[in-house]
């Protein structure tokens, strides 16, 4: 089955909103589990909130944790009549269609610096027209960025992209982290957002020669791969001593992570071209960051080695 029914859009729709609450679980548990207070810890906040033009969605944000930072996990459901420039600058053909479009995103900034930033979301989006077969196809992924890596994590967190995608082909886990480094790349610095890990986006059976349910289960280990990769690196990492030093460090480098959501990132564009909810969209800004003129860390330092060794494509798993 290549067209998808509206059943199989409901389908979708209900793994996304258990994707959200059980992500929303287990980062509450890292935070409970890190709290110095067994009885007060930093819970996520629901806010649901609903689009004038048609749809809505849920946006959960924990804030001022002790272990978590700032953490927004989102799911919307919307519904659009005129696709921004975005969205049909790479697929003329839909332009003119009525469109939904569905998903989780989320973006987790954790206090300790050696608890590295995650990213992750999953969506579907489909084009309609009256009398004519939808068009669609499906997104996502999910992407590391640490202030102060440790090689066995990296191992691990890739590990665990290249198992997921490896019941769906030989070369999935090679092309979508491939197109992930590509991606998550600040130009304008020739840097690496992070260590990478999966991307992907018009997925479809006319692209990959899936049909929707082969699409759906990717999107599933997709969603499912993301806990698996993040939880046993907070479990390693959240207690882990740091100076005051290598704080200042990471609100250095998590300056790096708003240039390129406000510069590149196609979901940040997209929302904000679609008249879409600004909280939502901008909830992935880290709390505190910022930016030091001409920083340059001295060689042989961790601070040296994370742009010098980390953030470089390379192919981890031949580690």
């Amino acid at each position: 089955m290549t067209t998808p029914t509206n059943n199989d859009i409901m389908r979708v729709r209900k793994f996304l909103v258990d994707l959200q609450a059980r992500i929303c679980e287990s980062l509450e548990a890292q935070e409970r589990d890190g709290s110095t207070n067994d009885n007060e810890y930093a819970t996520f906040v629901p806010d649901d909130w609903e689009r004038p033009e048609g749809g809505g969605g849920r946006s959960c944000v924990l804030a001022d944790g002790e272990v978590i930072e700032k953490a927004g996990v989102m799911f919307s459901h919307i519904h659009v009549h005129n696709l921004p420039a975005s969205a049909t600058a790479r697929h003329p053909n839909i332009a003119g269609r009525k469109a939904q479009a569905m998903g989780v995103s989320l973006v987790v900034h954790p206090r300790n610096p050696n608890v590295p930033t995650s990213h992750a979301n999953v969506r579907l989006f489909v084009a309609e027209a009256e009398g004519e077969a939808p068009i669609w196809w499906f997104g996502g992924g999910f992407d590391l960025t640490p202030f102060y890596p440790v090689l066995a994590d990296c191992v691990h967190w890739h590990q665990v992209c290249h198992d997921l995608c490896a019941p769906f082909g030989d070369n999935i886990y090679a092309d979508f982290k491939q197109w992930c480094d590509e991606y998550f790349h600040l130009r304008h610095r020739d840097e690496q957002r992070g260590i990478g890990g999966l991307f992907y986006d018009d997925v479809s059976t006319e692209s990959r020669g899936w049909d929707f349910e082969t699409c759906f289960n990717f999107m599933k280990a997709v969603g499912n791969g993301y806990l698996d990769g993040i939880m046993p690196i907070f479990e390693q990492r959240k207690n882990t001593p740091y100076t005051k030093a290598q704080r200042e460090f990471q609100l250095y480098r998590r300056g790096r992570y708003v240039e390129y959501n406000l510069v590149y990132d196609r979901g940040t564009l997209f929302g904000l071209q679609s008249n879409g909810r600004i909280e939502s969209i901008l909830v992935s800004m880290p709390p505190l960051a910022s930016w030091h003129y001409r920083f340059e860390p001295a060689e042989g330092t961790p601070e040296f080695e994370l742009t010098d060794y980390y953030l470089k494509p390379r192919d981890w798993l031949a580690l």
